[in-house]
């Protein structure tokens, strides 16, 4: 899942806390990544492993850029899981994999600074 949104915009409106709490963000390993050759721009396909409550997941990442393929599995990331499942091209994505642009507005994947267990909420 791939949600494209403009750095240079302001601040979003203000939500209440239960707003926050709504959205469900975890933590995975990435335990496989694959090319995306069907895919309108580059991107990896993802499978995340969010531990033995919600299991592996899969996304599609316009990561390129910033993020080998190589250099993936392993890495642990931070992706909304309570979004409904969506079709991007023939695959399906489960998650949105959360990122923040470069200078150049290419994605960086938001990760923990030291390893957590697979599943572990944002607060």
């Amino acid at each position: 899942m791939h949600v494209t949104h403009d750095s240079a915009a302001g601040a979003a409106p203000t939500i209440d806390f239960n707003q926050f709490l709504s959205v469900d963000i975890r933590v995975g390993t990435i335990v496989d990544a694959q090319p995306f050759p069907q895919a309108r721009k580059p991107a990896w396909r993802l499978w995340i492993d969010f531990g033995p409550t919600i299991g592996v997941r899969k996304c599609s990442v316009q990561i390129t850029e910033n993020h080998p393929l190589d250099s993936l599995v392993g890495q642990q990331v931070a992706a909304v899981v309570n979004f409904p499942p969506r079709q991007i091209g023939p695959v399906v994505s489960e998650v949105l994999t959360l990122g923040f642009p470069d200078a150049n507005g290419k994605v960086v994947l938001v990760q923990p600074s030291k390893p957590v267990p697979n599943g572990g909420r944002l607060f």
